[in-house]
Order: C-alpha cells, then sequence, then structure tokens
C-alpha cells in the first residue's frame, strides 16, 4: 500500500521563521515540495523575500514577511498576516535563532549578549508558538516544531564554551515537553527537532579549525548539509508523526550517542 499520503501537505498552510538563510530555507523548500503553501519570515525582509521565490518556484503559494521576533507585536502581525492571507495555519517551524556572540566561559561573557541570546532563542520561541497555538487551538489541528538543537540536550563546552545558546535551548526542549502535553488532547503535536552540526552561517564552517574540531566531535566524521534537515523537518510537519507530541529528535551524526 503506497505510504504518500503520510508526508502530504496539500492544503496546508506552514509559517517558517528564520526562512531567510541556514535550515529555515531547507524547511520552506520541503514545505512547498510537500504540497504546502509557506510563509517565510525573517528578520531581513529581502531575505525572506528570495525564500519565496523557491517556493513559488517549486510551484506553491506563499508569503514574505518581515518579522523581528524578539518583539511580540511583530509576531502578532506575522501570524495574523498568514491567516488573513491563507485562511489557516498548520505548521510552524519555530527556527529563527542566533548563536552566541563568541564562544566565552561564563566570567568572561558579555551581558549584553546573553540577553540577545535568550531573547531570540527563547522569547521568540514562546511569542510564535504562543500566537500560532491560538490559532491552532480554533481549528483543533496544529503541528509545531521548535528547533533546539543537541546543546539543548548536553553541555557545549568539550567543543567550545556557548553558554547563553546551551541554556536558551536547553529551555526550548523543555517547554517543548510542556506545550507537547498541555496540548496532547487539542489535536495539536509539538516537538522539538536538535541538529548536530550543519553547514550554515550559525557556525564558522570557513574557519579550518572550528571545522576540524566539530569534524573530530562527529562520530560519521563530517558535518551535515544543510538540505540533510528537510527529512526530518518533513517527518515532524506531517502526518507520519500524529502520534508523537513532547519529543526532541536529534540529528547529530551520532555525538549525543556518546
Amino acid at each position: 500500500m503506497p505510504n504518500d499520503h503520510l508526508f502530504d501537505l496539500t492544503g496546508k498552510v506552514a509559517l517558517v521563521t528564520g526562512a531567510g538563510g541556514g535550515l529555515g530555507v531547507e524547511f520552506a523548500a520541503v514545505m512547498a515540495e510537500a504540497g504546502a503553501d509557506v510563509v517565510c519570515s525573517d528578520i531581513d525582509l529581502a531575505s525572506a523575500e528570495a525564500t519565496l521565490g523557491t517556493v513559488e518556484l517549486i510551484g506553491r503559494k506563499g508569503l514574505a514577511v518581515r518579522c523581528d521576533v524578539t518583539l511580540h507585536h511583530e509576531v502578532v502581525a506575522m501570524v495574523d498576516a498568514t491567516v488573513r492571507q491563507f485562511g489557516r495555519l498548520d505548521v510552524l517551524f519555530n527556527n529563527a535563532g542566533i548563536a552566541d556572540p563568541s564562544p566565552s566561559p561564563v566570567h568572561e561573557f558579555d551581558l549584553e549578549g546573553w540577553h540577545r541570546v535568550l531573547d531570540v532563542d527563547l522569547n521568540g520561541v514562546f511569542y510564535c508558538a504562543r500566537e500560532a497555538l491560538r490559532v491552532m487551538v480554533a481549528q483543533g489541528s496544529g503541528k509545531i516544531i521548535n528547533i533546539a538543537s543537541m546543546w539543548g540536550l548536553a553541555g557545549g563546552s568539550s567543543v567550545f564554551p556557548v553558554p547563553a545558546y546551551n541554556a536558551a535551548k536547553g529551555a526550548v526542549v523543555n517547554l517543548t515537553r510542556e506545550l507537547g502535553l498541555e496540548y496532547a488532547t487539542r489535536g495539536i503535536q509539538i516537538n522539538a527537532l536538535c541538529p548536530g552540526f550543519y553547514r550554515t552561517k550559525l557556525g564558522a564552517y570557513d574557519d579550518p579549525g572550528f571545522l576540524a574540531a566539530v569534524t573530530n566531535f562527529t562520530p560519521m566524521g563530517r558535518v551535515a548539509e544543510a538540505h540533510e534537515i528537510r527529512g526530518p523537518g518533513l517527518f515532524l510537519a506531517s502526518p507520519a508523526s500524529d502520534y508523537m507530541t513532547g519529543q526532541t529528535l536529534v540529528v547529530d551524526g551520532g555525538c549525543m550517542a556518546k
């Protein structure tokens, strides 16, 4: 019996934050390939519009929206624009995020950097989930994929110290558990995707020392290409994961198996 329906998102509407680069581009593209219309959101509108172009080339409708996820009123406007344009919201990729300003131990960590990382990587996730859930509860259905990190499950200092990023992503993992439980009976599944080292601008992959360190740390002995996130993302957004909520899906080349 064909299983195509397990990954079919025809008629669905997906919203991707941080869609202008890195993993966000891949999430937007795979949603379109699966049949969804896609709202591409980013703090850089031009980059969101470029991703929208990819969605439209695939043959799906979309919308580009500028949004700073640290500003609650902009998140409200983003979700309102989605519903105004498409009448619903079925999938949220809570993807917008930043890294620590520079790897440094806590006693040397810049306080402004600490607050900025927590604001984007945790508060932004909460704001987006909160507003998306208002729509999904009324619908009685929906899926939220919070993009955490393998560093939400373990300390990163065995490679380099990133205390703010670790703190935020650990909180996202547990927030996902809480939300999964809260909405388990409402037809809404909320899970976290925990990537390892993927080749995006979030890491200094052009630095030979950085690349060697992360490659050596990864049991598979390589850094993932950004497009390799598409399969895990589609799984969590699709009917294939309907009986899964409050969970973390780790895609890290084996790092957390150590």
